[in-house]
C-alpha cells in the first residue's frame, strides 16, 4: 500500500530539511572569506547576502517543528531527495548575480552540476570568473561529492538513529566502522587529507609552469577538489589542456582513481588489510572492464590519423578513460576532437565507460562496478543452476566489504538500478534527438548527465533549449540519487496529492 504524507510528516521533513539548509550556509563562508582576502567587494556582498537568505530559509523550515523527531524511512527519503534540489536553488542565487550566466536557469544548471559532481557548465567567460565565485563552485563539488548527509553527519549534526536513516537514504550502506558518525568522519578526514597533499604537489607543478604563486595555489586546490570528488569543474575554460603538463595529468589521474574507489576499501588499506583491495568484486570488475575498454579505445584511435603518434594517443586515451570511468569529466582533448576526430567506436567507448561509472560508496556516479559484478555473478549462477543436477543447490559467493553470498534481493536491487539507468539513458537520448541533435551526440550527452559523467559533446551549453536544460537538470538529480530515492519521493508526492486516494482512506 502506498503511503502518503501527512501534515506531521511535512513538519518533520521541513525541520530536518531546514537543518541541512542552515548547515549548507557554511559552504558560503569560504567564498566570502576569499572575496574579502582578494578585495573582491561585489562578490563579498553577494555571498554575505546569500548567507543571510540561506539562514532565513533554513530557520523558517526548521521551526515547522520545534522538537526534533525520529525519522522513518519515508521521511528520510524525502529529506535526502529534496535537499539536493533545494540547496541547488539557493546556490544558484550568488552564481546568477555574478553576471556570468545569461539566465537564472543556467545558474541553476551549474549549481546542480556542481552538487551532483557532473561537471558540465554553462558559465560565460569562465577565464575571468572571480576567485570567490570559483571557490564557491568547487565548494559545491566538495559538499556534493562527499555527500550532503556525510558532511553533515561528520559534524555531528544529527543523532545516531536519525543519522543512520539519512545515511541509508542517500544510497549508502557500507560502514567503515560500526558507528555511522565515525564512518562519515573517516570519509571526510581521508578526503581532506588526500586533497591537501595533492594541492601541495600540483602547486609545485604550477609554479614550475610559470604561474604566479597565489594563482597557482588557488587553482591547485580547486583542481585537487574537483579530481578527488570526481566533479569535473576546472578554473579555466580549456580544462586540463590549459596547463600543458603531463605530470599534472598523472597526479589528477591518481586522484580520480582514488575518488572512484569505495571508501571502505580506503579504510581496509589504511588498516593494513591490503589483500581486501585485490579480493573485492568491484576492484576485479573495474580492472577487467577498464582493460577491455582501453583496448577498444586504443584500437579505435589507432585508425585515426590525428592520433597516429603513439605517445600522444596513449596520453590522451588513458586520461580520457580514467576521467570517464571515474565520471569526473576532465578533458585533455577539445570538443571538436571528441566529436569529429574520434571514431564512432572510440566515441561510444567513452560513453559506455561513463555509463558504468566507478565504485559504490565513492564520489563517482554511474551504474557502479558492484552492480555490474553482481549481475555477472547472477549470470554465472544461472548457468551453474542449468548445468547442475535437479537436487543440487547452487550457492555463489563474492567478496565486497567482507564475504557475501549472492541472494535474490541483492540481484534484484542491482538489476533494478541498472534497468532504471538504461531507461534514463534512452529517454534522454530521445529527448536530445527530439530537439534536433544527432543520435550519437544525444546518446553521449544523455549518458554524461545521468551518470554525472561531465564529458560532454557541447550540447549542454549556454543557450540550449529550456526544455532540454530542465531535462538535463532532472537527469543529473536522478543520477546522483540513483533513482530509487527519487522515484520513491515522487510516488509519495503524487499519492499525497491524489484526492481519490484520500477519499478511499477516509
Amino acid at each position: 500500500m502506498w503511503q502518503r504524507f501527512t501534515l506531521y510528516d511535512i513538519r518533520v521533513i521541513g525541520h530536518y530539511l531546514g537543518t541541512l539548509i542552515l548547515f549548507s550556509a557554511l559552504a558560503l563562508v569560504p567564498p566570502l572569506i576569499t572575496a574579502l582576502a582578494f578585495g573582491e567587494w561585489e562578490p563579498a556582498s553577494r555571498y554575505a547576502l546569500s548567507i543571510g537568505i540561506t539562514v532565513i530559509i533554513g530557520a523558517c523550515l526548521r521551526f515547522l517543528r520545534i522538537e526534533p523527531s525520529r525519522l522513518n524511512r519515508q521521511q528520510a527519503l524525502a529529506v535526502t531527495g529534496l535537499a539536493w534540489i533545494v540547496l541547488a536553488f539557493i546556490a544558484a542565487i550568488p552564481l546568477y548575480f555574478s553576471g556570468h550566466y545569461a539566465v537564472y536557469l543556467d545558474a541553476l544548471f551549474d549549481a546542480v552540476s556542481g552538487l551532483t559532481t557532473t561537471g558540465a557548465s554553462v558559465v560565460l567567460d569562465l577565464d575571468h570568473l572571480s576567485y570567490a565565485d570559483n571557490m564557491f563552485r568547487f565548494m559545491l563539488h566538495l559538499l556534493g561529492g562527499l555527500g550532503l548527509i556525510v558532511v553533515a553527519l561528520s559534524f555531528g549534526l544529527f543523532g545516531k538513529r536519525v543519522g543512520a536513516s539519512l545515511y541509508a537514504s542517500e544510497g549508502r550502506s557500507a560502514h567503515v566502522v560500526p558507528n555511522v558518525v565515525q564512518t562519515t568522519r573517516f570519509i571526510s578526514k581521508i578526503a581532506l587529507g588526500i586533497i591537501l597533499v595533492a594541492t601541495a604537489i600540483v602547486t609545485v607543478l604550477c609554479l614550475f609552469a610559470g604561474i604566479e604563486p597565489v594563482r597557482a595555489t588557488m587553482q591547485s586546490l580547486w583542481l585537487s577538489i574537483s579530481a578527488f570528488t570526481t566533479g569535473g569543474f576546472a578554473p579555466m575554460s580549456q580544462s586540463v589542456m590549459y596547463y600543458h603538463s603531463f605530470p599534472m595529468e598523472v597526479v589528477l589521474m591518481v586522484l580520480m582513481v582514488l575518488g572512484a574507489i569505495n571508501f571502505v576499501i580506503h579504510a581496509e588499506v589504511w588498516n593494513g588489510r591490503v589483500e581486501m583491495f585485490f579480493r573485492d568484486i568491484e576492484v576485479r570488475t573495474m580492472v577487467i572492464w577498464l582493460g577491455i575498454m582501453t583496448c577498444v579505445l586504443a584500437a579505435s584511435l589507432s585508425a585515426s590519423l590525428a592520433f597516429s603518434d603513439l605517445p600522444a594517443m596513449l596520453r590522451r586515451g588513458v586520461f580520457m578513460v580514467i576521467s570517464a570511468f571515474s565520471t569526473t569529466g576532465f578533458q585533455n582533448i577539445t570538443t571538436n576532437q571528441l566529436t569529429v576526430v574520434f571514431s564512432s567506436g572510440a566515441f561510444l567507448a567513452i560513453a559506455l565507460i561513463m555509463a558504468v561509472g566507478g565504485a559504490s560508496g565513492s564520489t563517482s556516479g554511474g551504474v557502479k562496478f558492484s552492480r555490474v559484478g553482481v549481475i555477472f555473478k547472477s549470470i554465472v549462477a544461472t548457468i551453474k543452476e542449468a548445468l547442475a543436477p535437479d537436487s543440487a543447490r547452487v550457492a555463489v559467493a563474492y567478496s565486497h566489504v567482507g564475504r557475501r553470498m549472492l541472494s535474490p534481493v541483492i540481484v534484484k536491487e542491482a538489476m533494478t538500478v541498472f534497468i532504471l539507468y538504461v531507461i534514463t539513458y534512452t529517454v534522454g537520448a530521445l529527448v536530445g534527438i527530439a530537439h534536433g541533435y544527432g543520435a550519437t551526440q544525444a546518446i553521449f550527452e544523455s549518458v554524461a548527465m545521468a551518470s554525472n559523467g561531465g564529458v560532454t559533446t557541447g550540447l549542454a551549453t549556454a543557450g540550449m533549449p529550456m526544455s532540454l536544460e530542465l531535462f538535463y537538470i532532472f537527469q543529473m538529480w536522478a543520477g546522483r540519487l540513483e533513482f530509487v530515492t527519487l522515484l520513491a519521493l515522487l510516488v509519495e508526492i503524487v499519492v499525497s496529492f491524489n484526492p481519490r486516494r484520500r477519499a478511499k482512506q477516509s
